[in-house]
């Protein structure tokens, strides 16, 4: 076992580092899992404008995804949903209902404009060899826009887990710009089904939201659901509404689902009962609402990484700001070649060098004679000429050389000039030059991406709120509690409260609302749980006669699981029971002969509020009579009434 150890641990450790950054989780700088990149990646190399066939597009994708054909057809459809980067054709499922998607033989992709723009530059991708090593793949896409927090993403890795929740398109660009401009900014999520949203548990893509459904009232007794919570459909929202249906939560007359283009659930009320009944209800039992918990956890620097909204937007934008910079300069650098050839061209052929060869005999006398003719020159050029310069101009057309325009190239010249000083002015002031990039991104794409989801605070909905109201009998007499038991009433309580029982066994425990189970005949008291009650108890152990006073709240349990009073008295004998304040006790000393008063007084407020466990206090240094304590109605009258202090043993 010691010889495999190792091995397994190496085995392991190169598992989950596979499956947290090639499987599960995305990567900040371009927002995508590596199937999804590939998926991209493959539909960018096979655009040619026109739709592909999805089943060819995976074939083409498992060239690069190791992984098989259906992991890539699903990512691929999960992405189209989302409506940012491929422009779907034909059944791709329907995100309302829940319905599966068409074959992939059947239904066709192509990449949307926004992607070709702000996804692919050849120029500026690394890439590295495919699993195979027959293919090159890129490590991460130049991604112009946070598409992290544009997608949003689910995963599960090994030890770790991500949930991003999708935000809308403008309003992450316009963050951006705020914070490229150095203005606060704030983001929250958007989603496609729309809904209703609290985000006063969202903390920067952490913590969590609580999404609710556009409940529309028609009129007193019909409902009409319009918009999906996040995650949920019609059908698990339809089944979750006949589940609440059928355990009596409320009453529904008929539910009918007229859901296509859009989400349509039709509630009906039966007689005796109003739409303000059941609205709570609905949100309360059924995915009405739904709680959702994020987790923005992103790949970064080869590192997974736990961020915040605002990290990724900072992020994201810095890294556009240095894609801009690199792709000016790119730009720039054609230019200036553009420049430099064009000049090369016209000295060539103006001074009428291309005659001077026509007497030389070999190709490096050639070479001399044509890099002599250009020394005039050099001092206009921008950098030195080369021999790939020289063989360029040697290898002009005679055509292009008789039907050179002065008057044209000059035109040229001053086009190339006038881009290149607008260039190198763009990159003086890169900044400004990305913000008025994004500007135009929203121009142009934002009308595609409205906001669906409404920002509103709801209060919460607490269970027990709306929870049906439930009469707990005791018969003392045969020892049965519960709602289904002929006795006296001592509770009304909801199916999620708790009830605390002290039994004659010197030992309590906390216990669901029950039909009817049986406690015992002797017990000392019926409570339902509450933190802040307060028990009493008075007690006398057997070995001596001194009691004991003790007051404790029950505030944490395992359900139904007994636990003693006394666990180190186990002949203790209870005097006194009650809960509350104010509790004023009299009792009576054991008659001796040096004694000099007979009783005392005990305002139990005095104890400390200890746990359940703790012994307690001596009731008094002298030993009492365990029949004489009784309670007292009001505090008592007598001027020489002591209360307890100091009797710590």
């Amino acid at each position: 076992m010691s010889d495999l150890r190792p091995l397994l641990d190496k085995n392991f450790l190169e598992y989950a580092s596979y499956v947290i950054k090639e499987r599960a989780i995305p990567d900040v700088e371009d927002g995508l899992k590596p199937v999804q990149r590939r998926i991209l990646h493959t539909m960018y190399r096979m655009d040619d404008g026109k739709f592909n066939k999805v089943a060819n597009v995976v074939g083409e994708t498992m060239k690069l995804h190791p992984h098989g054909d259906a992991s890539i057809g699903q990512a691929l459809v999960v992405l189209a949903n989302k409506e940012y980067f491929i422009e779907k054709q034909g059944n791709f499922g329907n995100i309302f209902t829940g319905d599966p998607p068409s074959a992939a033989r059947y239904i066709e992709a192509r990449l949307t404009p926004l992607a070709k723009e702000v996804l692919f530059n050849p120029d500026l991708t690394e890439t590295e060899e495919s699993y195979d090593g027959r293919n090159q793949e890129p490590l991460a896409l130049p991604c112009k826009i946070p598409a992290t927090l544009l997608l949003g993403a689910e995963g599960i890795a090994v030890g770790m887990s991500t949930r991003i929740l999708p935000h809308n398109f403008h309003e992450v660009l316009e963050a951006q710009v705020a914070f490229l401009e150095g203005r606060p900014f704030e983001l929250f999520p958007d989603f496609l089904t729309g809904g209703l949203l609290d985000i006063s548990q969202y903390r920067e893509g952490n913590g969590k939201v609580r999404s609710r459904a556009l409940i529309e009232q028609v009129d007193e007794k019909t409902l009409v659901i319009r918009e999906l919570p996040y995650g949920v459909t019609t059908e698990s929202l339809i089944q979750s509404v006949q589940d609440a249906v059928n355990k009596g939560r409320f009453k529904l007359s008929s539910i009918n689902d007229y859901t296509a283009g859009s989400v349509e659930i039709e509630l009906k009320l039966p007689r005796n009962s109003s739409t303000a009944q059941v609205l709570k209800p609905l949100y309360a039992y059924t995915q009405c609402e739904v709680s959702v918990s994020t987790n923005l956890l992103v790949i970064l620097k080869n590192q997974p990484t736990q961020l915040s909204v605002n990290d990724i937007i900072q992020h994201n934008s810095e890294q556009l700001v240095d894609l801009q910079e690199r792709e000016l300069k790119l730009e720039l650098h054609k230019l200036n070649e553009q420049w430099h050839h064009r000049k090369l061209e016209q000295y060539f052929i103006t001074e009428q060098l291309y005659r001077q060869v026509e007497e030389c005999e070999t190709w490096p006398e050639v070479m001399h004679t044509v890099e002599k003719g250009m020394e005039p020159l050099k001092i206009d050029l921008k950098r030195d000429i080369t021999n790939e310069d020289l063989e360029k101009l040697l290898g002009l057309q005679i055509k292009r050389i008789s039907k050179f325009d002065r008057r044209q190239a000059e035109k040229e010249f001053r086009r190339l000039e006038r881009e290149i000083r607008q260039i190198e002015r763009h990159l003086r002031d890169v900044i400004n030059y990305t913000i008025v990039y994004i500007r135009s991104l929203q121009d142009r794409y934002s009308t595609e991406f409205p906001r669906r989801t409404i920002l509103k605070s709801f209060d919460e909905i607490q269970l027990r709120e709306v929870a049906e109201r439930l009469q707990v009998f005791w018969n003392r007499k045969q020892g049965y509690l519960g709602t289904d038991v002929d006795g006296k009433e001592i509770a009304v309580c909801t199916p999620y409260d708790r009830l605390v029982i002290f039994g004659d066994n010197r030992c309590y425990q906390v216990t669901r609302v029950p039909e009817k189970t049986f406690i015992g005949k002797k017990v000392l008291g019926i409570y339902p749980d509450n933190p802040e009650t307060v028990y009493n108890i008075v007690y006398q152990p057997e070995e001596d006669g001194l009691a004991y006073v003790k007051r404790f709240k029950v505030l944490k349990f395992i359900l139904d699981k007994e636990y003693e009073l006394f666990p180190d008295q186990k002949g203790a004998n209870i005097l006194h029971f009650s809960t509350g304040n104010g509790v004023f006790l009299e009792f009576q000393f054991v008659p001796s002969e040096r004694i000099r008063k007979s009783r005392d007084f005990l305002l139990l407020d005095e104890v400390l509020v200890k746990n359940p466990q703790a012994r307690g206090v001596r009731l008094a240094n002298k030993s009492i009579l365990p029949k004489s304590l009784r309670q007292l109605a009001k505090a008592p009258e007598d001027p020489q009434a002591t209360l307890l202090q100091n009797n710590n043993p």
